[in-house]
């Protein structure tokens, strides 16, 4: 082909690229614009349909699921690398859902971020609700600070906030609340109060002669405070009593309204913003909470730190609910009572391991954060020996539960021990006591075990001294604290206060050494000679 020719060649194909790479950037601004106004026509003609509908038959009933769902689909703008920045930084607030498709938790929170979507919409915010799938949009994951799954940011004029609180719908509703309008309600009318009932299920209430005064002051500065209770105020009683019908009506009052049997709490401490703060902290969980992979971390760092657990299937729970509930009310504010699926591995099989337990029926245990001391409930579950269990649990005089083994039956010359019999065949033993201690799992204990057998071999027959092993992941024992495996100390007989800790990476000959010397074992025995030596060691 001539030089002309793909001259002429190649220019026209340069032109056809750059006239397809023009069409493909007018193509991406477009799609961002499209985004964009399908945005305001989907944001707009959802608000006729809440309008209609406010119009024909006032507030509505609770929505179905599946209702919730089909909505939420039209009002959660699904974000991506293209237009994630310009949603955000178009709007004046955005809340949005980082999440991964195979994220368990990321399939629990997203039908209570779409009723929360749905409710804050309905309450008639403009705030702009949006999802990004943050492993298929890295991009924009990394722009906008989505770092784990699930992640809920709250973006004000492009600023984001990272929420930390409860994942139900009632709490990223308040948080959201809070956060892009003022930190309490005020109810000046009965309609707006029976409306805010309709809407919240716990909230603080503040009857005050007037909003002026050094403890109105501290009731704001609470509400500014917390992120994760609604705080509704008032100055007309009518209203008060609608909210807290045992309402004080003195010159101010604080109470704390649940959705449970025990709904109402008052406040009967100073007005000061820290005390607020602690009453709503040691009051705001139910009797029994459920626990689920969305609560645990607010469960476990609980101000309250006496907790009991109750393990059953949900048809058992259901039987001794009751039961449960009725204990709890007498240690309100002192033990949180927290109720756990068993059928859940995630959640109940942490506790079964810790407490070395398998069952099937419901077991109640207890765990005190303060000094991490567990405890268990050996007898018959009842409301008899749940409320002693519980009593003695707050006092202090109920004894730490220490897994074990059943007691073994068969002798061997390497004894094995329990947790149930460490104190009889280690500490209280007249013989001096070479212990071994391993787990299953450890890499360098099947080697260490068999020099333990071979020194024990050695050692056969002598008297004041006796050879030992315990498996640390099935058995515990208060005086027998190992982090690391395997774990050799000798026990000297006369004092077994302060054990020996014996190199695990000794030969057999040191290990033989040791014992002579610490044992006091008699000079006669423990000796051998070079060849008998080399046989042991092979």
């Amino acid at each position: 082909m001539p030089v002309s020719q793909r001259f002429v060649l190649a220019t026209v194909l340069l032109l056809f690229l750059l006239q397809s790479l023009l069409r493909v950037s007018a193509s991406i601004i477009d799609n961002e614009e499209d985004d964009l106004e399908g945005l305001e026509e989907l944001l707009a003609v959802d608000q006729e349909e809440d309008q209609e509908k406010g119009a024909g038959g006032g507030i509505q009933n609770k929505l179905s699921e599946a209702e919730i769902l089909r909505r939420a689909q039209k009002i959660v703008v699904e974000l991506s690398n293209e237009n994630a920045e310009k949603v955000v930084l178009s709007n004046a607030a955005v809340l949005l859902l980082g999440y991964a498709p195979w994220c368990p938790r990321s399939a629990e929170l997203m039908p209570k971020f779409a009723e929360a979507a749905t409710a804050l919409r309905e309450m008639g915010s403009n705030l702009v609700v949006a999802k990004l799938d943050a492993e298929r949009h890295e991009k924009a994951a990394k722009l906008l600070g989505i770092k784990g799954f699930p992640t809920i940011l709250l973006f004000i004029d492009g600023s984001p906030l990272a929420y930390r609180g409860g994942f139900t719908k009632e709490e990223i509703v308040i948080w959201v609340k809070k956060k892009t309008g003022a930190p309490v309600i005020r109810l000046s009318s009965l309609d707006a109060a029976e409306e805010f009932l309709r809407w919240h299920q716990i909230f603080i209430m503040g009857y005050f002669e007037n909003y002026e005064g050094p403890e109105y002051d501290e009731f704001l500065k609470a509400a500014i405070t917390d992120n994760e209770i609604q705080f509704v105020e008032t100055i007309d009683s009518t209203i008060a009593r609608l909210l807290f019908p045992d309402v004080e009506l003195d010159k101010k009052f604080i109470g704390l309204v649940k959705s449970e049997p025990e709904r109402f709490e008052k406040f009967d401490d100073n007005f000061e913003e820290h005390r607020i703060l602690q009453f709503i902290e040691y009051n705001k969980f139910p009797l029994v909470t459920e626990l689920t992979e969305l609560n645990s971390a607010r469960v476990y760092s609980s101000a309250i730190k006496l907790q009991v657990f109750i393990f059953s299937t949900p048809e058992d729970f259901d039987g001794l609910r009751p039961l449960i509930q009725d204990v709890a009310k007498s240690y309100k504010r002192n033990i949180m009572f927290i109720y756990v699926d068993n059928a859940q591995d995630n959640l109940a099989k942490p506790f079964m391991t810790l407490y070395g337990l398998e069952s099937e029926e419901p077991i109640v245990t207890a765990f005190d954060n303060r000094i991490g001391s567990k405890y268990l409930l050996e007898a018959d579950l009842a409301q008899s020996t749940l409320e002693e269990f519980c009593n003695r649990f707050l006092h202090g005089t109920l004894l730490p539960y220490f897994k074990s083994e059943p007691i073994p039956s068969e002798k061997a010359m390497v004894e094995k021990v329990v947790g149930k019999t460490f104190s009889a065949s280690v500490l209280e033993s007249v013989e001096s006591v070479f212990l071994e201690v391993y787990t299953p799992w450890c890499m360098d204990c099947d080697a260490t075990s068999k020099q333990v057998q071979k020194l024990a071999e050695h050692f056969k027959g002598l008297e004041d001294l006796k050879f030992a092993r315990i498996d640390a992941s099935l058995n515990e024992h208060p005086k027998l604290e190992i982090n690391n495996y395997p774990t050799l100390l000798l026990y000297p007989a006369g004092d077994k206060s302060k054990p020996i800790k014996v190199s695990k990476k000794s030969s057999l000959k040191d290990f033989i050494a040791f014992v002579k010397k610490h044992a006091k074992a008699d000079e006669d025995r423990g000796i051998l000679d070079e060849k008998e030596e080399k046989k042991q060691e092979l």
